[in-house]
């Protein structure tokens, strides 16, 4: 194996450099993290960091700078992230572009989305897209932070989310485009008592606060809800923090505490009565989904894409 080659000469690593390492470095650009971009890469972290240890032999300079934490990049590798970018978006491409033609088929089309958003909305408008259009569609799920610099680094077409009117996204709006495709709330909800009533009833008491199901530090959707909360009085007692709102829904299912879940992820289990609202409208939060793309640099196929957004956002 290429890792194992840790005695060969300058020249040799010239010519034996691997995409899987200029890959593995921009995954460790964006997470920062030797443990997560490992598991996104889907190999052991001792492997990973050979991996990148062989690309800065290549290079012949350091491109991560180990004495900080979390990792950050060194000079060199700052300098090198935008060519080590360009070249994987432009050999995936091509290669896909190949693989596409060699079956007589078409390109595929890559949509950033958040966990939620890919199982509750994303899916169903794929469904429809696919029924309007011959397209070939991959997608790809992380929170809303990573799923922005996806489609800023051209590695996704298109990015569908929630937007907040007061919680900015890390997107830069002049270069992308927005379609607005729909509007739904984040809400409060709880299980029911043995009345059918909620177990738990905002805003609840200072002497006997309510067990709050959180989102992560830095999620979008925490920050929505810190920002409503900021509004409101509350007496909460954060008992659990997840990342995913899939995860707080299963936590909300067994009785653990109080989450605020999109609308549509609940919809079933409110018509069904596993779950029920926790409070008034008051406490409700205003989403709007979305889907943004450099309409620009899309090619006319990915402008049919686009187009069909459009028609959707104007019905």
């Amino acid at each position: 194996m290429r890792e194992a080659a840790a005695s060969a000469t300058p020249h040799q690593w010239e010519t034996a450099l691997d995409i899987n390492w200029l890959e593995d470095f921009v995954c460790l650009a964006r997470t920062l993290n030797f443990t997560r971009a490992a598991e996104e890469r889907n190999i052991t972290q001792s492997a990973f960091s050979r991996r990148i240890k062989a690309l800065e032999i290549w290079a012949g300079a350091p491109l991560i700078d180990r004495t900080s934490f979390p990792a950050k990049l060194s000079t060199a590798g700052e300098e090198f992230l935008p060519t080590a970018k360009t070249i994987v978006k432009q050999l995936l491409e091509a290669r896909d572009d190949m693989r596409a033609r060699d079956r007589g088929g078409l390109k595929f089309y890559a949509f950033a989305a958040p966990h939620s958003i890919s199982i509750t909305h994303l899916a169903p408008l794929l469904h429809k897209l696919q029924g309007a259009l011959s397209i070939r569609s991959r997608v790809m799920s992380d929170n809303l932070h990573t799923c922005c610099q996806l489609v800023s680094e051209g590695v996704c077409d298109f990015l569908v989310c929630y937007r907040h009117p007061h919680i900015p996204i890390t997107l830069d709006e002049q270069l992308f485009k927005r379609l607005d495709l729909g509007r739904e709330h984040l809400i409060p909800i709880t299980v029911p008592d043995a009345l059918g009533d909620p177990k738990w009833l905002l805003p609840g008491d200072r002497k006997a606060p309510l067990p709050k199901l959180a989102y992560a530090k830095g999620s979008f959707l925490g920050a929505v809800v810190d920002h409503l909360l900021n509004n409101q009085r509350a007496a909460l007692d954060v008992r659990h923090v997840d990342a995913f709102a899939e995860a707080l829904k299963s936590l909300a299912l067994e009785g653990q505490g109080i989450a605020w879940l999109p609308e549509q992820s609940v919809a079933s289990s409110l018509a069904q009565g596993e779950l029920v609202r926790a409070g008034t409208e008051q406490w409700d939060a205003p989403l709007t989904l979305s889907i943004y793309a450099a309409v620009d640099s899309l090619d006319p196929a990915g402008l049919k894409i686009w187009d069909f957004f459009s028609s959707l956002a104007k019905g």
